[in-house]
Protein backbone atom coordinates (compact mmCIF):
# COMPACT_ATOMS: atom_id res chain seq x y z
CA UNK A 1 0.00 0.00 0.00
CA UNK A 2 1.02 3.64 -1.13
CA UNK A 3 1.37 6.17 1.40
CA UNK A 4 -1.83 7.69 -0.11
CA UNK A 5 -3.75 4.66 0.21
CA UNK A 6 -2.93 4.12 3.91
CA UNK A 7 -3.81 7.97 4.72
CA UNK A 8 -7.35 6.88 3.09
CA UNK A 9 -8.04 3.91 5.19
CA UNK A 10 -6.78 5.36 8.43
CA UNK A 11 -9.87 7.86 7.55
CA UNK A 12 -12.25 4.49 6.43
CA UNK A 13 -10.96 2.82 9.39
CA UNK A 14 -12.05 6.06 11.85
CA UNK A 15 -15.45 6.01 10.18
CA UNK A 16 -15.99 2.28 10.28
CA UNK A 17 -15.14 2.79 14.15
CA UNK A 18 -17.25 5.37 14.71
CA UNK A 19 -20.25 3.68 13.43
CA UNK A 20 -19.54 -0.03 14.00
CA UNK A 21 -17.34 -0.02 17.36
CA UNK A 22 -15.64 -3.27 18.28
CA UNK A 23 -16.86 -6.47 16.58
CA UNK A 24 -18.06 -9.03 19.49
CA UNK A 25 -15.36 -11.35 20.68
CA UNK A 26 -16.11 -13.87 18.87
CA UNK A 27 -15.03 -11.86 15.63
CA UNK A 28 -12.31 -9.51 17.43
CA UNK A 29 -8.50 -10.27 16.31
CA UNK A 30 -7.62 -8.41 19.74
CA UNK A 31 -10.25 -11.07 22.01
CA UNK A 32 -7.82 -13.79 20.13
CA UNK A 33 -4.58 -12.26 20.61
CA UNK A 34 -5.45 -12.55 24.66
CA UNK A 35 -6.54 -16.25 23.98
CA UNK A 36 -3.44 -16.75 23.10
CA UNK A 37 -1.54 -14.69 25.66
CA UNK A 38 -3.60 -16.28 28.04
CA UNK A 39 -3.20 -19.73 26.81
CA UNK A 40 1.09 -18.79 26.86
CA UNK A 41 0.94 -18.09 30.57
CA UNK A 42 -0.54 -21.50 31.62
CA UNK A 43 1.85 -23.41 29.91
CA UNK A 44 4.99 -21.07 31.39
CA UNK A 45 6.83 -21.23 33.97
CA UNK A 46 5.82 -21.00 37.58
CA UNK A 47 6.32 -18.60 39.71
CA UNK A 48 9.02 -20.57 41.24
CA UNK A 49 10.88 -20.08 38.16
CA UNK A 50 13.79 -18.11 38.25
CA UNK A 51 13.41 -14.65 36.66
CA UNK A 52 16.16 -15.24 34.22
CA UNK A 53 13.65 -18.01 32.84
CA UNK A 54 10.27 -16.08 33.51
CA UNK A 55 11.97 -13.02 31.75
CA UNK A 56 13.07 -15.20 28.74
CA UNK A 57 9.95 -17.26 28.52
CA UNK A 58 7.64 -13.53 28.23
CA UNK A 59 10.14 -12.48 25.53
CA UNK A 60 9.58 -15.45 23.54
CA UNK A 61 6.06 -14.58 24.03
CA UNK A 62 6.43 -11.53 22.31
CA UNK A 63 9.00 -12.76 19.75
CA UNK A 64 6.54 -15.90 18.46
CA UNK A 65 3.34 -13.17 18.85
CA UNK A 66 4.88 -10.66 16.79
CA UNK A 67 5.97 -12.94 14.10
CA UNK A 68 2.72 -14.25 13.97
CA UNK A 69 0.74 -11.03 13.47
CA UNK A 70 3.45 -9.99 11.10
CA UNK A 71 2.96 -12.81 8.68
CA UNK A 72 -1.26 -11.91 9.11
CA UNK A 73 -0.75 -8.57 8.62
CA UNK A 74 1.91 -9.19 5.46
CA UNK A 75 -0.21 -11.66 3.73
CA UNK A 76 -2.86 -9.13 3.96
CA UNK A 77 -1.54 -6.76 2.99
CA UNK A 78 -0.29 -8.70 -0.75
CA UNK A 79 -4.30 -9.94 -1.15
CA UNK A 80 -5.52 -6.47 -0.32
CA UNK A 81 -2.80 -4.80 -2.93
CA UNK A 82 -4.64 -7.40 -5.78
CA UNK A 83 -8.05 -6.27 -5.16
CA UNK A 84 -7.59 -2.49 -5.79
CA UNK A 85 -10.10 -0.33 -4.06
CA UNK A 86 -12.24 -3.12 -2.53
CA UNK A 87 -8.96 -4.32 -0.96
CA UNK A 88 -8.73 -0.73 1.00
CA UNK A 89 -12.50 -1.04 1.85
CA UNK A 90 -11.57 -4.71 3.26
CA UNK A 91 -7.74 -3.55 4.86
CA UNK A 92 -9.64 -0.51 6.68
CA UNK A 93 -12.45 -3.25 8.44
CA UNK A 94 -9.74 -5.08 9.87
CA UNK A 95 -7.81 -2.10 10.59
CA UNK A 96 -10.54 0.09 12.56
CA UNK A 97 -10.54 -4.01 14.96
CA UNK A 98 -7.21 -2.28 16.55
CA UNK A 99 -9.12 0.91 17.58
CA UNK A 100 -10.80 1.43 20.12
CA UNK A 101 -12.71 4.65 21.01
CA UNK A 102 -16.48 4.05 20.51
CA UNK A 103 -15.91 1.17 23.05
CA UNK A 104 -13.97 3.72 24.98
CA UNK A 105 -16.95 6.61 24.66
CA UNK A 106 -19.38 3.82 25.81
CA UNK A 107 -17.36 2.59 28.97
CA UNK A 108 -17.00 6.12 30.26
CA UNK A 109 -20.49 7.14 29.86
CA UNK A 110 -21.37 3.96 31.71
CA UNK A 111 -19.53 5.33 34.42
CA UNK A 112 -21.17 8.70 33.92
CA UNK A 113 -24.65 7.61 34.08
CA UNK A 114 -24.09 5.62 37.28
CA UNK A 115 -22.79 8.80 39.23
CA UNK A 116 -25.40 11.03 37.97
CA UNK A 117 -28.01 8.38 39.33
CA UNK A 118 -25.94 8.27 42.73
CA UNK A 119 -25.08 4.93 42.28
CA UNK A 120 -21.38 4.72 43.56
CA UNK A 121 -20.92 1.08 44.16
CA UNK A 122 -21.84 0.68 40.08
CA UNK A 123 -20.10 3.46 39.15
CA UNK A 124 -16.94 1.89 40.95
CA UNK A 125 -18.15 -1.23 39.35
CA UNK A 126 -18.36 -0.22 35.47
CA UNK A 127 -14.63 1.66 36.22
CA UNK A 128 -12.81 -1.66 37.36
CA UNK A 129 -14.63 -3.82 34.79
CA UNK A 130 -13.74 -0.80 32.09
CA UNK A 131 -11.34 1.13 32.42
CA UNK A 132 -8.88 0.37 35.11
CA UNK A 133 -6.97 -2.05 36.91
CA UNK A 134 -6.60 -0.77 40.73
CA UNK A 135 -8.88 -1.18 43.49
CA UNK A 136 -11.98 1.01 43.07
CA UNK A 137 -14.01 -0.11 46.19
CA UNK A 138 -12.95 2.89 48.43
CA UNK A 139 -12.56 5.51 45.47
CA UNK A 140 -14.78 8.47 46.34
CA UNK A 141 -16.72 9.74 43.10
CA UNK A 142 -14.03 12.91 42.25
CA UNK A 143 -11.80 9.62 41.92
CA UNK A 144 -14.12 7.99 39.58
CA UNK A 145 -14.38 10.50 37.91
CA UNK A 146 -10.47 11.28 37.91
CA UNK A 147 -9.98 7.29 37.01
CA UNK A 148 -12.31 7.20 34.55
CA UNK A 149 -10.66 10.87 32.29
CA UNK A 150 -7.41 9.51 33.05
CA UNK A 151 -8.25 6.31 31.34
CA UNK A 152 -10.46 8.29 28.70
CA UNK A 153 -6.96 10.52 28.11
CA UNK A 154 -4.37 7.08 28.19
CA UNK A 155 -7.09 5.18 25.91
CA UNK A 156 -6.87 7.44 23.18
CA UNK A 157 -3.52 7.45 22.60
CA UNK A 158 -3.03 3.36 23.16
CA UNK A 159 -6.74 2.53 21.35
CA UNK A 160 -6.58 5.15 18.63
CA UNK A 161 -3.53 6.97 18.00
CA UNK A 162 -0.52 4.35 18.40
CA UNK A 163 -2.52 1.80 15.94
CA UNK A 164 -2.96 4.26 13.41
CA UNK A 165 0.66 5.69 13.48
CA UNK A 166 2.27 2.19 13.71
CA UNK A 167 -0.26 1.58 10.35
CA UNK A 168 0.96 4.55 8.99
CA UNK A 169 4.60 3.02 9.50
CA UNK A 170 4.42 0.00 8.29
CA UNK A 171 1.33 -1.26 7.47
CA UNK A 172 -1.26 -3.40 8.52
CA UNK A 173 1.59 -5.62 10.02
CA UNK A 174 2.90 -2.83 12.23
CA UNK A 175 -0.69 -1.89 13.51
CA UNK A 176 -1.50 -5.82 14.23
CA UNK A 177 1.91 -6.05 16.14
CA UNK A 178 1.13 -2.97 18.05
CA UNK A 179 -1.85 -4.19 19.28
CA UNK A 180 -0.58 -7.33 20.37
CA UNK A 181 2.31 -6.24 22.20
CA UNK A 182 -0.43 -3.40 24.23
CA UNK A 183 -2.78 -6.71 24.84
CA UNK A 184 0.59 -8.48 26.28
CA UNK A 185 1.47 -5.36 28.59
CA UNK A 186 -1.99 -5.02 29.60
CA UNK A 187 -2.19 -9.03 30.46
CA UNK A 188 1.31 -8.92 31.40
CA UNK A 189 2.47 -6.23 32.75
CA UNK A 190 1.54 -6.24 36.52
CA UNK A 191 3.96 -6.41 39.69
CA UNK A 192 2.53 -9.29 41.55
CA UNK A 193 4.56 -12.54 42.20
CA UNK A 194 3.07 -14.43 38.78
CA UNK A 195 4.10 -11.62 37.11
CA UNK A 196 6.49 -9.47 38.04
CA UNK A 197 9.50 -10.59 35.95
CA UNK A 198 6.96 -12.38 33.68
CA UNK A 199 5.85 -9.28 32.18
CA UNK A 200 9.45 -7.36 31.81
CA UNK A 201 9.73 -7.68 28.18
CA UNK A 202 5.99 -7.01 27.17
CA UNK A 203 6.36 -3.88 29.50
CA UNK A 204 8.97 -2.49 28.28
CA UNK A 205 8.56 -3.62 24.24
CA UNK A 206 5.04 -1.71 24.96
CA UNK A 207 6.69 1.44 26.37
CA UNK A 208 9.00 2.03 23.33
CA UNK A 209 5.71 0.73 20.95
CA UNK A 210 4.23 4.21 22.56
CA UNK A 211 7.01 6.53 22.93
CA UNK A 212 6.16 8.90 19.84
CA UNK A 213 1.88 8.05 19.53
CA UNK A 214 1.61 8.82 23.62
CA UNK A 215 3.39 12.69 22.64
CA UNK A 216 1.12 12.95 19.48
CA UNK A 217 -1.99 12.49 21.71
CA UNK A 218 -0.91 15.29 24.10
CA UNK A 219 -0.52 17.69 20.82
CA UNK A 220 -3.70 16.83 19.60
CA UNK A 221 -5.30 17.16 22.64
CA UNK A 222 -3.77 20.84 23.29
CA UNK A 223 -4.81 21.57 19.43
CA UNK A 224 -8.18 20.69 20.09
CA UNK A 225 -9.00 22.39 23.45
CA UNK A 226 -9.47 25.70 22.25
CA UNK A 227 -12.22 24.25 19.84
CA UNK A 228 -13.15 22.65 23.11
CA UNK A 229 -13.37 25.97 24.53
CA UNK A 230 -10.44 25.51 27.15
CA UNK A 231 -7.30 26.81 28.15
CA UNK A 232 -4.67 25.90 25.40
CA UNK A 233 -2.15 27.84 27.57
CA UNK A 234 -2.84 26.12 30.81
CA UNK A 235 -3.16 22.62 28.70
CA UNK A 236 0.26 23.20 27.88
CA UNK A 237 1.58 24.31 30.97
CA UNK A 238 0.52 21.68 33.39
CA UNK A 239 1.44 18.44 30.32
CA UNK A 240 5.08 20.35 30.26
CA UNK A 241 5.03 20.23 34.07
CA UNK A 242 3.48 16.96 35.01
CA UNK A 243 4.06 14.82 31.76
CA UNK A 244 6.62 12.83 34.20
CA UNK A 245 4.83 12.64 37.01
CA UNK A 246 4.23 8.81 36.59
CA UNK A 247 5.87 5.44 36.59
CA UNK A 248 5.22 4.99 32.76
CA UNK A 249 7.09 7.07 30.31
CA UNK A 250 3.94 7.38 28.41
CA UNK A 251 0.55 7.51 30.05
CA UNK A 252 0.96 11.13 31.90
CA UNK A 253 1.73 12.81 28.59
CA UNK A 254 -2.36 12.51 27.27
CA UNK A 255 -2.96 12.29 31.12
CA UNK A 256 -1.37 15.59 31.88
CA UNK A 257 -2.70 17.53 28.67
CA UNK A 258 -6.35 16.28 29.33
CA UNK A 259 -5.73 17.56 32.91
CA UNK A 260 -4.97 21.13 31.86
CA UNK A 261 -7.13 21.13 28.92
CA UNK A 262 -10.26 20.49 30.97
CA UNK A 263 -8.78 22.60 34.05
CA UNK A 264 -8.91 19.92 36.58
CA UNK A 265 -6.59 18.02 38.88
CA UNK A 266 -6.12 13.90 38.19
CA UNK A 267 -4.71 12.37 41.17
CA UNK A 268 -3.89 8.44 41.97
CA UNK A 269 -3.74 8.49 45.61
CA UNK A 270 0.10 7.27 46.40
CA UNK A 271 1.43 7.66 42.92
CA UNK A 272 0.64 10.93 41.01
CA UNK A 273 -1.22 14.05 41.31
CA UNK A 274 -1.44 16.05 38.00
CA UNK A 275 -2.56 19.47 37.77
CA UNK A 276 -2.27 20.34 41.60
CA UNK A 277 -3.53 23.88 41.53
CA UNK A 278 -6.54 22.78 39.34
CA UNK A 279 -10.62 22.00 40.76
CA UNK A 280 -10.96 18.71 41.38
CA UNK A 281 -13.26 17.02 38.62
CA UNK A 282 -16.89 16.55 38.76
CA UNK A 283 -19.46 13.99 37.30
CA UNK A 284 -20.12 16.28 34.14
CA UNK A 285 -16.28 16.47 33.13
CA UNK A 286 -16.21 12.70 31.61
CA UNK A 287 -18.40 13.96 28.79
CA UNK A 288 -15.85 17.14 28.37
CA UNK A 289 -12.80 14.42 28.24
CA UNK A 290 -15.44 12.38 25.13
CA UNK A 291 -16.07 16.05 23.35
CA UNK A 292 -12.00 16.60 23.42
CA UNK A 293 -11.11 13.16 22.58
CA UNK A 294 -13.85 13.50 19.63
CA UNK A 295 -12.25 16.73 18.42
CA UNK A 296 -8.71 15.31 18.82
CA UNK A 297 -9.78 12.12 16.78
CA UNK A 298 -11.21 14.78 14.15
CA UNK A 299 -7.94 17.07 13.82
CA UNK A 300 -6.28 13.26 13.60
CA UNK A 301 -8.39 12.75 10.88
CA UNK A 302 -8.11 16.32 9.14
CA UNK A 303 -4.70 15.60 9.39
CA UNK A 304 -4.68 12.54 7.61
CA UNK A 305 -6.80 13.64 4.62
CA UNK A 306 -4.50 16.63 4.54
CA UNK A 307 -1.38 14.32 4.29
CA UNK A 308 -3.21 12.67 1.48
CA UNK A 309 -3.94 15.13 -0.55
CA UNK A 310 -0.43 16.72 -0.06
CA UNK A 311 0.89 13.37 -1.13
CA UNK A 312 -0.99 13.46 -4.19
CA UNK A 313 0.01 16.97 -5.47
CA UNK A 314 3.60 16.38 -4.74
CA UNK A 315 3.25 12.89 -7.07
CA UNK A 316 1.37 15.21 -9.76
CA UNK A 317 4.25 17.45 -9.52
CA UNK A 318 7.10 15.13 -9.74
CA UNK A 319 4.92 13.63 -12.85
CA UNK A 320 4.81 16.76 -14.19
CA UNK A 321 8.11 17.13 -14.00
CA UNK A 322 9.23 14.00 -15.22
CA UNK A 323 7.44 14.52 -18.15
CA UNK A 324 8.79 17.48 -18.67
CA UNK A 325 12.21 16.73 -18.12
CA UNK A 326 11.44 13.94 -20.98
CA UNK A 327 10.57 16.61 -23.49
CA UNK A 328 13.77 18.58 -23.13
CA UNK A 329 15.70 15.45 -24.12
Amino acid sequence: MSFNSRSIIVILALVLDHFLGDPSNRWHPVAWMGRGIAWAMRHGPGEDASPSRQMAYGGGIILVGMSILAGIGAAWDRMARGLGEIGWGLEALILQTTLARRGLARAARQVQTTLQEDDLPAARHWLSWHLVSRDTRELSPSQVVAATIESVAENLSDGVVAPLFWYVVGGLPAALVYRFLNTADAMLGYRDPAREWLGKVPARADDLANLIPARITACLLLLATPLAGGDIIQAWRVWRRDAGRTASPNAGHPMSAMAGALGVRLEKTDAYVLGEELRPPRTHDISRALRLITLATGLLALFSIGMSIGYRKLNTQQKDFSTRRHRKR
